[in-house]
């Protein structure tokens, strides 16, 4: 009997051996089984209107842009995937607002009436706003430029354009009924070419692109008005606004705002 639980203690002792070998395998290969996927990255949601070069437009099925690089930029200094959504420029702030976008970047203007809705970054370009003609026309100058009913002007809808012309004519703006509203600034481009509007307000970048790629049309000497460019965030998430400011930093500190900007708009 006693031959018995001896050799049957051997045999436990073995079959314990055995099995703590084979544990330890099994943890060694669950641990070192070669599988290197990293977590997923937080996704970085951009609301932009990709219709207005140089800031965003797209080639094929691919964005591009000033605004697109910049976007990207932030994204990766903050470790996250940026995801771009094209939307109609004026669903942006209200995307923004309710937390369906985190952010939003159109070559977007600081005004206060956005500012009741959204909290913007620091400026990270200038935007000029210039007027676009038909060669030709009797509108030689900004000075030609008339709120009393002779003229039709194009605008982008919901653009600082928009916002500016439909004002008043004692606040520098042409009265509403005078502008006409299109989605898109070629839109308006259109517009004008048809003979719709005698004059199209818009950004400078994107009026030197839609005349190059349209012939019979000028810009007009001058600027129409000049302002900042920011990125809209939600009045809610600080943390997010923070983050991007101070990305936004370490980019003009390094270069890289500049270098962007240049990449689409070599000096003169």
């Amino acid at each position: 009997m006693k031959k018995f639980l001896k050799v049957a203690s051997i045999v436990l002792v073995i079959a314990m051996i055995a099995c703590f070998a084979a544990c330890g395998g099994n943890t060694d290969a669950d641990t070192n089984n070669g599988d290197t996927t990293e977590a997923p990255k937080a996704v970085l949601t951009m609301a932009t209107n990709a219709a207005f070069p140089p800031y965003e437009y797209k080639e094929g099925d691919a964005y591009a842009g000033i605004d697109i690089e910049i976007a990207q930029a932030i994204a990766d200094k903050l470790d996250m995937t940026l995801e771009i959504k094209d939307v109609e420029f004026g669903s942006i702030i209200g995307g923004v607002q309710s937390g369906k976008f985190d952010m939003g970047i159109a070559g977007m203007t600081v005004t206060d009436e956005r500012l009741e809705s959204v909290n913007f970054s620091t400026s990270y370009a200038t935007g000029i706003q210039v007027v676009i003609v038909a060669e030709g026309s009797d509108i030689k100058s900004l000075d030609d430029l008339k709120g009393d009913g002779s003229m039709k002007f194009g605008v982008q809808q919901d653009t600082t354009g928009d916002i500016y012309a439909s004002d008043t004519i004692e606040n520098g703006g042409y009265g509403e009924d005078n502008v006409i509203r299109y989605k898109t600034g070629a839109d308006a481009v259109q517009a004008l070419k048809a003979g719709k509007v005698q004059a199209v307000i818009i950004d400078n970048e994107p009026a030197k692109a839609f005349v190059a790629a349209n012939e019979g049309l000028a810009i007009l000497d001058g600027e129409w008005t000049k302002e900042d460019y920011a990125i809209a965030i939600a009045k809610e998430n600080t943390e997010l606004l923070t983050k991007v400011n101070d990305a936004l930093a370490e980019l003009e500190d390094e270069g890289k705002l500049a270098e962007i900007i240049d990449k689409y708009i070599p000096a003169e």
